[in-house]
């Protein structure tokens, strides 16, 4: 369908939109300068589906000189964020809203695009990747779907607008956003035109920025859909072009069900390290640097892949598992104990002890061995990690006086 179709009955949850914060000041500023305004992108999305919107998006007619010039002479600070691509961000009532001049492609080269202002709707919906976020909504309720995106939303079908090569020729990255958007919104198998498009122009993913790559595929893991949307991946052979070569979805599948069973949240940078349990450290080291993970993201993947083991005792029990818990913290064991559901071993009362523990904290300090005449240095250390060492093996029963009589 290539109609401009109308749908009135979504008034509900512009309302929803409206009723954000500074949403409806920002409005009625781009209206009274002349503009004609529409909520567009995810928070339409989300609207459709019944969830909380995120980021409020906003579209207009208005140039970025007549936006920046409606919000200011409101009193809405106006800042240029986006002002080559005519992007304008309101901050009203402390809240950022991104408002977008329509546009239309002038000449892309497979990262950036070269953009001309329009006035006309339609033609700056069709710039957009997937039909499902093509979708626009007046502040009266009037969704305007011009390539079927609301079917597709409500099917769980991820389709490119117009020529899927096209499309992905116009920005590399469009490869890597429809396997999340899958991994989020898909139902059944991904579009069968999106993956050939996305198999025959995979070599587009090396020109691709680290920092770009890193937040796509972060965003995937966390997707209830993730183990599936992979695995298009893998059968589009996009696993060499992001360093994923040693990627075992079977153990990601594996691990994804042990965090189900244990009610776990999503933790994505968790996730890819269960994906590469089989990856030796270089390889690891390697995709750190290509996706561009932070120093905390990659210490913590190196941790999941090559050391959790270690937060774990052997042979598995509670006393054991209480002094790793003290050491390496309760978040670090649950993790290492995910890992091993993953291997099918039976650690649900352990998972449930580090879930629950109230962690004790050692009663004698340094200032209490100074009293007794313990001198600060080697004897000290040597004296507190004796007395910590039986008020272990008391089961953690033992209090400062009665350690204070054992020195």
């Amino acid at each position: 369908m290539n109609l401009d179709v109308i749908i009135s009955d979504a008034t509900p949850d512009a309302k929803r939109l409206l009723a954000g914060a500074g949403v409806l000041l920002v409005v009625e500023a781009l209206r009274k300068a002349g503009g004609d305004v529409r909520f567009v992108g995810g928070c339409v999305r989300d609207c459709l589906l019944a969830v909380a919107p995120g980021d409020i998006d906003l579209a207009t007619n208005l140039t970025p000189e007549a936006v920046t010039q409606a919000l200011q002479s409101a009193g809405i600070k106006a800042v240029p964020t986006g002002i080559e691509h005519g992007t304008v961000t309101a901050v009203s009532e402390h809240r950022g809203i991104e408002i977008t001049t329509l546009r239309r492609d002038v000449s892309t080269d497979g990262r950036r695009a070269v953009v001309a202002f329009t006035d006309d709707w339609r033609e700056d919906a069709s710039r957009r990747d997937f039909t499902m976020n093509a979708l626009s909504l007046t502040p009266e309720g009037a969704l305007h779907d011009y390539f079927s995106g609301r079917e597709d939303l409500s099917a769980g079908r991820v389709r490119f607008i117009g020529d899927a090569r096209q499309r992905i020729a116009e920005d590399g990255l469009r490869i890597l956003r429809f396997f999340r958007f899958h991994a989020r919104f898909g139902k059944g198998d991904a579009d069968e035109i999106g993956l050939t498009a996305c198999a025959e122009k995979a070599a587009m993913l090396d020109a691709l920025s680290g920092e770009r790559i890193r937040v796509e595929m972060l965003k995937l893991l966390e997707a209830n859909g993730a183990v599936a949307a992979l695995q298009a991946m893998a059968s589009c052979r996009l696993f060499p072009h992001l360093c994923l070569e040693r990627a075992c979805i079977e153990m990601l599948e594996a691990f994804l069900g042990a965090q189900q069973r244990f009610n776990e949240g999503a933790d994505a940078v968790l996730r890819l390290g269960a994906l590469l349990r089989k990856a030796p450290e270089e390889d690891v080291t390697w995709l750190a640097g290509r996706w561009k993970l932070s120093n905390k993201e990659h210490q913590r993947l190196r941790w999941v892949i090559l050391e959790a083991e270690q937060a774990l005792p052997e042979p598995l029990e509670e006393a054991g598992l209480k002094k790793s818990i003290r050491r390496f913290g309760a978040d670090a064991v649950k993790d290492a104990l995910l890992l091993k559901a993953a291997d099918g071993m039976d650690v649900d009362a352990f998972h449930a002890l580090a879930g629950s523990w109230a962690v004790p904290v050692f009663p004698v300090t340094g200032e209490d061995l100074k009293k007794q005449g313990v001198m600060p240095g080697p004897e000290m250390g040597k004296t507190l990690a004796r007395l910590e060492a039986q008020w272990e093996e008391s089961g953690y029963s033992l209090n400062k006086e009665i350690l204070i009589r054992l020195l």
